[in-house]
């Protein structure tokens, strides 16, 4: 099942939460920001051990003192414009997430953040259709996928694109 919700993405109970995170690993503004300070500086020290993270790509930690036992970084891509696969890399970025999540062996339940449409500047829109797309392919292989979003305009665009009605 997939939920679209606004909400706060450090205060959901499901068993993994995405970070949009930067590839340093190292925290950051926006969610990236909200989910280290929620967690606490373990989650720093835990991230640190990765060095770094490829745009595309996604690593898995531990949640320490959030409500979700993991935290999956997802490293999106920053908008320069459509032409330098940025589609694509965030597709990856989706796909990564998803993989970690597996690979963790017990995630059931997993909430993204829109990821790259904060500072990165993805176009809302079009990121709310690839970040749909994903999550349909791997619905039925968990009980709950959330697309927690901060503010109206993203929810109604995930809502649009998950009806199928994307703007």
């Amino acid at each position: 099942m997939i939920e679209v919700v606004r909400a706060d993405i450090t205060t959901l109970r499901v068993d993994a939460i995405v970070n949009a995170a930067n590839s340093a690993l190292a925290g950051g503004g926006g969610v990236d920001g909200a989910i280290h300070r929620a967690a606490g500086p373990e989650l720093l020290q835990a991230s640190r051990k990765f060095g770094h993270c490829a745009t595309g790509d996604a690593v898995i930690t531990p949640g320490f003192r959030l409500p979700a036992r993991y935290v999956i970084h997802a490293v999106g891509p920053v908008w320069r414009g459509g032409a330098h696969r940025e589609d694509e890399l965030l597709a990856e970025a989706y796909e990564s997430a998803f993989a970690r999540a597996h690979e963790a062996g017990d995630v059931r339940s997993i909430a993204f953040p829109a990821i790259s449409t904060g500072v990165y500047a993805f176009p809302r829109a079009r990121a709310s259709r690839i970040a749909i797309a994903s999550m349909r392919e791997h619905e039925g292989e968990f009980e709950r996928i959330v697309a927690c979003l901060f503010d109206d305009e993203s929810v109604e665009l995930y809502r649009a694109a998950l009806a199928g009605r994307a703007r």
